[in-house]
């Protein structure tokens, strides 16, 4: 199979195969899936041949993102997609629980009225306003 790349169709791809490398392999230690490194390591390598050299690095004959790629800005991208996702499921466990706690766990508008109020307040305040009671 062959594909055909614009060089900045190219740079996406890699983008993306970063980043899904990153969420499918980052938390797991030892346990990494090496078929996503092998890809990454391979798509990597094609970087010297298409004026790219600087996004990559070679290790051992194993090619992987560069310091220069890794610090350029896509760790930023996977910070705000994490923030979201964590507001995210932050907000649907404090709403769930409110309604649970008034007996209307079973309402999903109000459901949806609760979660909205809780993203609102951690898209003016982050965490700010967040207190634990521990007992």
């Amino acid at each position: 199979m062959n594909i055909e790349l614009k060089p900045k169709e190219f740079r996406r791809l890699l983008d993306m195969v970063y980043i899904g490398n990153w969420v499918l392999n980052s938390t797991r230690g030892t346990d990494r899936i090496p078929d996503f490194d092998q890809l990454e390591s391979y798509l990597f390598s094609l970087c010297d041949s298409v004026g790219m050299e600087s996004l990559t690095s070679k290790s051992g004959g194993i090619s992987a993102p560069s310091a220069a790629y890794r610090e350029g800005g896509i760790h930023e991208a996977i910070m705000n997609y994490e923030d979201a996702v964590f507001f995210g499921i932050l907000a649907d466990e404090l709403a769930h629980r409110d309604l649970a706690a008034f007996g209307d766990a079973g309402d999903e508008d109000a459901h949806m009225v609760r979660a909205e109020e809780y993203l609102s307040e951690f898209q003016a305040n982050g965490l700010d306003n967040v207190s634990v009671d521990m007992e």
